[in-house]
């Protein structure tokens, strides 16, 4: 990977244990000195232990990357699933407000919640889910997000590709073949009017696909999973957080990173998150040919967002493989293994 030019710090450098604890002082929330970085290489998250013994998560975000209001989109967005007793984790009310400032950082303090990865091969958890996804996006559908972004192939194709060459981020030796697959997927991606850009929130596109505030990330670790079993404040069954992707789009977002397996292993899963949606919503089928050009705008912004963070530490650190040939070829493989699935006939439910 190519080094990064200065020797400037990255600001989260600057983000100390007493740095956090100030923080959270300065909304009321005393910790007790014990304090955990848990995984996030967007942002930068900590369970802190408070000193009457609760624990809380504090967020604080990436500079540069959301504007305030773009951040308080996300925080009203979470306020109206939790009032519609939708189990979406969303940031405290401290001070009249969820969105703080402190030393240069923007960070929320959240409820802790605990729970495990979902058992995506049970399908009365796979049904669960689909109806929770359901009652998420009734409430994304009744009004829009006006500072968030859409979900189209200009922000998460078009642009990183451009930016990946511009800053010669793909190494000579596979340049040619990468540019060359990465514009043979996007053309076909874009040739499907749906991805070519949201027409507005809560309106159908030319291919009329609703377009609506998403959650974004709907991937298995962003879902946790309490049993019923166990006792926990939020209740059992699954609790969905992290809304730091949420942007309007197409609600099959929401699905088909659920999905894993071959052909057949994926079109039962789907069935049953259909069967668990259609109990609150019903699920548009023309969706489903946007599965794979969706998955295919995550393989080519995940580039782009891996190269767009090497100067914080932490990423050098996660992903040491990123940026050789070897990596670059296989998004050849990946890309080309794409541009033949968005032209297969789509799953069937």
């Amino acid at each position: 990977m190519h080094s990064t030019a200065g020797t400037a710090l990255h600001p989260f450098e600057s983000l100390t244990p007493d740095l956090v604890l100030d923080a959270l002082d300065s909304v009321g929330l005393r910790g007790d000195g014990r304090l955990t970085a848990l995984s996030s290489y967007e942002n930068r998250v900590y369970q802190v232990q408070l000193e009457d013994g609760a624990p809380v998560v504090a967020k604080f975000y990436r500079p540069a990357r959301w504007t305030d209001a773009q951040i308080q989109e996300e925080h009203d967005f979470a306020a109206e699933l939790m009032a519609d007793e939708i189990p979406a984790v969303g940031p405290l009310v401290l001070e009249g407000a969820t969105l703080h400032h402190f030393g240069g950082f923007a960070f929320s303090v959240s409820p802790r919640r605990g729970g495990r990865p979902p058992e995506l091969d049970d399908g009365e958890v796979l049904e669960w889910i689909g109806r929770f996804l359901a009652r998420i996006h009734a409430v994304g559908a009744k009004r829009p997000f006006v500072h968030r972004p859409a979900l189209d192939v200009q922000t998460f194709a078009i642009e990183p590709m451009q930016w990946l060459l511009a800053n010669n981020m793909v190494p000579l030796d596979v340049q040619s073949a990468w540019t060359t697959a990465c514009q043979s997927a996007i053309d076909l991606i874009a040739a499907r009017a749906d991805m070519a850009g949201a027409t507005g929130q809560n309106k159908s596109n030319s291919s009329g696909i609703l377009q609506l505030r998403l959650h974004g990330d709907c991937h298995p670790g962003n879902i946790l999973w309490t049993p019923t079993d166990v006792a926990a404040a939020a209740g059992p069954g699954p609790h969905f957080v992290d809304l730091d992707d949420a942007r309007t789009g197409p609600a099959v977002q929401d699905l088909w990173m659920l999905l894993s397996g071959d052909r057949q292993q994926q079109t039962r899963q789907l069935g049953m998150l259909v069967d668990g949606y259609e109990q609150f919503r019903e699920f548009d089928r023309a969706e489903l040919a946007l599965i794979e050009p969706l998955r295919t705008l995550r393989l080519i912004h995940y580039s782009a967002w891996l190269a767009r963070r090497w100067s914080d530490p932490t990423f050098p650190a996660n992903f040491p493989w990123f940026g050789s040939s070897d990596y670059w070829k296989g998004q050849v493989q990946m890309l080309q293994d794409q541009c033949e699935a968005m032209q297969e006939d789509p799953l069937v439910v």
